[in-house]
């Protein structure tokens, strides 16, 4: 089982590359820097927050486990 630390690191890891990702394709679909800024931090935001629920509930989960 995953620790909440690691659960919460990966997130982090994970939503950095996305807020990188998200940035860009903001800028290219607006041409706007700042509005592409603003989509990719609402966009981490919500993404950070769903994706550790999912891993503290996954991680609790045994089906599929060899335990």
């Amino acid at each position: 089982m995953e620790t909440r630390r690691r659960s919460v690191v990966k997130a982090v890891v994970w939503n950095a590359m996305g807020l990188v990702m998200m940035t860009l394709v903001g800028l290219i679909a607006t041409g706007s820097a700042a509005v592409g800024g603003t989509l990719a931090i609402v966009n981490t935001g919500i993404g950070l927050t769903m994706y550790v629920i999912y891993e503290r509930v996954s991680a609790g989960i045994t089906w599929g486990r060899n335990v």
